[in-house]
């Protein structure tokens, strides 16, 4: 069998519902949280252009953020937030203080409030005195609107502070940077071996020229000092330092760095502390040495005569130092000094013994501090041997302010690995997922126990030595016994039946050759492989195609996949939706079937011998009726004649380069169109024949992910951005506005056609859009956060309205929402999302039709 390998990724939200598993929550990762905000920062001043008045501007503050989109309200409102407006920072007009002064530009406060002040200029000197104001370079340039991580690029040079000096620093480089996560390289020594990795928010680092302000010492690293010699380090700092300063790293990277606390340690006190070399046990340390107020030594208790001390410099919040009885108090071991003699360890005893004193709890003001962690909750970490790796992790005990990890997936296993909340080597579920970079998983995956399955294409799915009657398994490690298949995820064979009805759109003679059954394995896998095969027996596979994508339901648990038709030597392919659980594939065949007009039990988990319990082998496609009651997403082409006309309608000429755009699917009554490119559509026929322009044609719509969207590409560049202001005020001034290349307008279940269509079908439509019609009080420009919320609360999407209210979303903002946008700021699954969407389009299309003009 000519074969084609797929690999099995891991899923962690296939894993943790199938386990029953509890991700860590993402609030808990106060790293990760400060690395996903904006630039910008509330209370920030900015000068942007003024609303009522052309070529004017006035001060405005940043009152909250939401991505690149900045909510603003002009100075001299006060606590008013009725004016308050959101914009775009890669699409308005937003400079820093002080623009209007150097380009002669006009600064003077809105209408509104032109007459609360009588002396404007000395209201804007207090109310600048002592704020800060929105740094240039994120206003203008290559760096405009970009996250605080996104500030840090390849190439860029930073200070790290030594690790065993804590007055000495030298300059290293920024080999890669993985959501805030650098991977560093010292300057003169670029050599991979030296690699280290660290979080941005870390305490070492530091800008360029940070040590000589504070006059610390710039020198190479102590322990690798000896690898290059003076000159070749002092040539390569030279060089790198004017190669940063024409591109020089924001300060804005450094906002959120911790400022250290002062520590009250003295010299011989002891404390306990996870080991600093191998984390997998807590040991006995010593302070041996206090640099300043904010940094001392630490040195791993070792009584042997030949001990090479092991040494590590710690601040006040240095994560993984203890009080001494720590772990006693926790009921965890800690490890024996080196040399000791006594199988038990007494603090007690210990501290007589060695005549010193324990460090005071006041020393550690946070060692109790949990911030929401629990015993096998799922996360990301680090491999404290390899730092490159990021490992799935279980949480197998919590006590105090530390974590013990079980790393898996690693092939040779670690112990438990141990860390302190406050680590930034700990990463929420699907941090390596959003930011690109590989994760260690289990070995064993999911579903399968083989990592790899085979796919077999659908031409080629039968081997010359392969009975056309052989079951094909897309996974031969699972036994043939239905019984032996687990998890929710997984379904048994779902067999072909060659008998069965083969409805007007399959090759009866196509099917014949098929295998009789398809599985066990994956459910989406085992349909989208039985899926492929129908459409490559189909008479025009690319109608088939189409009328794949008309099987969906918002109840199912689906996941998308491309399926791809070959017809007149041309290739095509869509994208469809399959359930992924095991219960609901049995419905899902039905109602394939059902859309083909062919016999409910053609393909399915039940098996049919000799006889259907549909008797319908007896059946013609000209006698079948068992579907002509079926629900249909379009009219037929009789639907489009004029009436009493029953001839088919004549055909059109066959075009050249013809593209056909998917078109979206509305629900309100005033739908507008919008116009894509070829490649931003799920279609692209090059050359088709007159069944693919009629489909073109009928503007349908088949996809549950476009259905919710209501802008092109063109208005939204960027997935998960709203459509900008230009955009919005089109739409407003056009909003009947169609494509030109199809004048049809849509709604869910009817077609518009601009011929006069059947009396019912009219009827039907009206009472549709009557029932869908939203009308509007107020303009929805003019809703605050309450009149938000009180609309979501009235809708079906009403246990939503707490999230409006805790992120401030007024008329504005809900105006600008958008699928992608609705997903990623707020957090949902397509399906609530989409129907969430929903009811903000029907606000947005009251808002066209009674107040955009």
């Amino acid at each position: 069998m000519d074969c084609a390998e797929e690999e099995v990724d891991f899923n962690w939200e296939e894993y943790l519902e199938e386990t029953g598993a509890t991700a860590a929550p993402h609030t808990a990762f106060r790293h990760v949280e400060l690395s996903l905000q904006s630039s910008f920062q509330p209370g920030m001043k900015l000068e942007v252009a003024n609303k009522g008045s052309l070529d004017t501007y006035w001060v405005a503050t940043i009152i909250t953020t939401c991505g690149q989109l900045l909510l603003l309200r002009y100075c001299g409102y006060g606590d008013d937030r009725k004016a308050d407006f959101w914009c775009d920072v890669m699409t308005a007009e937003l400079h820093p203080v002080g623009w209007c002064a150097q380009n002669n530009k006009t600064l003077q406060p809105p209408e509104a409030i032109k007459e609360k002040y009588a002396d404007w200029a000395e209201f804007l000197i207090k109310e600048l005195t002592g704020s800060r104001t929105a740094p240039a370079n994120l206003l203008e340039g290559p760096l405009r609107g970009k996250n605080t991580v996104d500030l840090i690029v390849v190439g860029c040079i930073l200070e790290v502070r030594d690790a065993s000096e804590p007055s000495v620093y030298w300059a290293a480089q920024v080999q890669r940077n993985v959501g805030g996560r650098l991977c560093l390289s010292y300057v003169g020594l670029n050599d991979p071996t030296y690699y280290m990795w660290m979080f941005y928010l870390d305490t070492r680092l530091r800008p360029l020229g940070w040590a000589k302000e504070n006059n610390l010492s710039m020198k190479p690293p102590t322990d690798l000092c000896v690898l290059r010699s003076s000159s070749e380090w002092t040539e390569a700092f030279d060089q790198a330092t004017a190669e940063a300063l024409n591109s020089p790293l924001p300060l804005e990277v450094f906002k959120d760095h911790a400022d250290l606390h002062t520590h009250s340690f003295r010299a011989g006190m002891k404390l306990e502390m996870v080991s600093p070399v191998e984390p997998f046990h807590i040991l006995p340390v010593s302070v041996t040495k206090i640099y300043n107020e904010y940094y001392f030594q630490i040195t791993v208790d070792d009584l042997t005569a030949e001990a090479t001390p092991t040494s590590v410099v710690c601040h006040a919040d240095s994560p993984g130092i203890l009080p001494v009885q720590w772990c006693l108090k926790n009921g965890v071991g800690l490890e024996r000094p080196r040399g000791f003699e006594s199988q038990d360890f007494d603090w007690a005893d210990y501290l007589k013994q060695t005549g010193t004193e324990a460090a005071p709890d006041v020393c550690f003001p946070n060692a109790s501090q949990g911030r929401g962690f629990c015993k096998d909750m799922w996360l990301e970490a680090v491999n404290p041997l390899q730092p490159s790796e990021l490992c799935v992790t279980r949480i197998t005990q919590v006590k105090g302010r530390l974590l013990w990890l079980k790393l898996e997936g690693l092939t040779k296993p670690l112990p438990d690995c141990i860390v302190d909340v406050e680590s930034m080597n700990i990463f929420p579920v699907g941090w390596c997922e959003a930011n690109g970079y590989p994760l260690t998983h289990l070995q064993k995956t999911v579903c399968l126990p083989q990592k790899k399955i085979a796919v077999v294409q659908p031409e080629k799915q039968l081997a010359p030595s392969q009975p056309s009657d052989a079951p094909l398994n897309l996974c031969p490690s699972i036994a043939m016994d239905t019984g032996l298949v687990n998890g929710k995820y997984c379904c048994s064979q779902l067999f072909i039946n060659h008998r069965c009805f083969s409805g007007p759109y399959l090759n009866k003679g196509r099917i014949a050759e098929l295998p009789k059954a398809v599985g066990p394995g994956k459910c989406a896998v085992v349909l989208k492989e039985i899926l492929t095969m129908l459409i490559n027996s189909a008479y025009k596979p690319g109608r088939v195609l189409r009328e794949l994508q008309m099987v969906e339901d918002p109840q199912w648990n689906c996941q998308e996949e491309t399926l791809k038709a070959k017809y007149k030597g041309k290739s095509y392919r869509s994208t469809m939706r399959v359930v992924r659980t095991a219960d609901q594939v049995s419905e899902f065949c039905r109602r394939v079937c059902e859309r083909l007009q062919c016999c409910p039990n053609l393909f399915g988990p039940t098996f049919v011998s000799d006889n259907c319990p549909e008797n319908c082998s007896s059946q013609t496609k000209t006698k079948y009726t068992y579907y002509k009651k079926r629900k249909v997403g379009r009219p037929s082409l009789g639907e489009n004649a004029q009436d009493g006309d029953t001839t088919k309608p004549a055909r059109r000429r066959k075009k050249r380069k013809a593209i056909f755009v998917q078109k979206k699917r509305r629900s309100s009554i005033v739908g507008y169109h919008t116009t894509e490119s070829p490649q931003d559509s799920d279609y692209y026929y090059d050359d088709e024949d007159e069944d693919f322009e009629e489909w073109g044609s009928e503007a349908s719509s088949n996809s549950l992910r476009e259905e919710a969207s209501a802008h092109s590409f063109q208005d939204a560049p960027r997935r998960g951005r709203p459509p900008r202001r230009a955009a919005l005020q089109r739409r407003a001034t056009h909003p009947n506005t169609s494509d030109r290349s199809s004048p049809r307008r849509t709604t869910r279940s009817v077609s518009y056609s601009q011929n006069q269509t059947a009396n019912h079908t009219q009827t039907k439509t009206e009472s549709f859009e009557e029932e869908d019609r939203l009308v509007l009080e107020r303009n929805p420009l003019e809703w605050s956060v309450s009149d938000v919320v009180d609309f979501i609360t009235s809708t079906d999407c009403a246990s939503l309205a707490k999230i409006f209210q805790e992120q401030d979303i007024d008329g504005q903002a809900l105006l600008l929402l958008t699928l992608p946008t609705v997903q990623e700021c707020m957090d949902l699954k397509l399906g609530p999302a989409i129907k969430l969407c929903h009811q903000i389009e029907r606000v947005k299309v009251a808002f066209y039709s009674q107040f955009a003009n």
